[in-house]
């Protein structure tokens, strides 16, 4: 299916690696000209040279609002406009009620909702002038079904998604949808390190009794870029074998 990308602009935030990275490559094989960012400087110029066509390499911690907005900007400026922002952060540290202190907060809500603010706040203005543009975060199963271990991770990536669907609303009507897509458990670094490199551990807690391939769920965020999905917005998309129990 050609999904009406070619020539398009995107910017993909933490993308050195897993779910990022491989949102990367998807949009990169539709046609898609990408610019993506990670801390590291190394990380991000391998992680980029690995990208058909080659993509934009850029540092940025989008855990600071500043520099997150400055990573937006930066790839529109590289790229010539911008048409596509997939939002992604790593994950704060791990932890219950009882074993995070109130603290440790105001980083989670840094990293996992006010740098989807920040990044949205410089990038959808433009896509609503240009009448075209497409937004989607990359967030966490957990906002629908809270994980009892990443508490701050539970916390954030839910007001991330509140900010999400409220501005989908708004922007509804100037061609420019946002979309959420929800990951469970995929074979990444974060997984690994979660479940003590025990990959096989973690698959037997999912009904489908695998982890995901990063790059299906690469294709899962292409499609709700796409043409295609032009009447999609204000979705949140459960991406997760089968984990996530509820009706809704």
């Amino acid at each position: 299916m050609d999904l009406g990308l070619r020539g398009k602009r995107a910017a993909v935030a933490a993308a050195s690696t897993g779910l990022g990275l491989a949102t990367a490559r998807a949009l990169a094989a539709e046609g898609v000209r990408v610019a993506m960012c990670s801390r590291d400087r190394g990380r991000i110029d391998e992680a980029a040279a690995g990208v058909a066509g080659g993509a934009v390499p850029l540092v940025a911690d989008v855990a600071d609002t500043d520099q997150a907005a400055r990573f937006v900007a930066e790839a529109r400026e590289a790229l010539g406009g911008l048409d596509i922002l997939v939002t992604n952060a790593g994950g704060p540290p791990p932890g219950t009620f009882a074993s995070t202190p109130v603290e440790a907060y105001p980083d989670a809500l840094a990293l996992n909702l006010l740098s989807v603010v920040a990044m949205c706040r410089e990038a959808v203005p433009a896509m609503r002038e240009q009448r075209w543009g497409r937004v989607v975060a990359i967030t966490s199963v957990s906002v629908r079904q809270p994980i009892g271990t990443i508490i701050l991770s539970n916390t954030a990536r839910a007001g991330a998604t509140a900010f999400l669907k409220t501005l989908a609303l708004e922007v509804a009507a100037d061609g420019v949808t946002v979309n959420s897509v929800q990951p469970g458990l995929h074979a990444t670094d974060r997984l690994r390190q979660l479940y003590g490199g025990d990959v096989e551990q973690a698959a037997r807690g999912v009904p489908s009794r695998s982890v995901g391939d990063p790059d299906d769920f690469g294709a899962v965020v292409a499609f709700l870029c796409s043409e295609q999905a032009r009447f999609v917005t204000g979705a949140a998309v459960p991406v997760d074998g089968g984990s996530y129990l509820g009706l809704q």
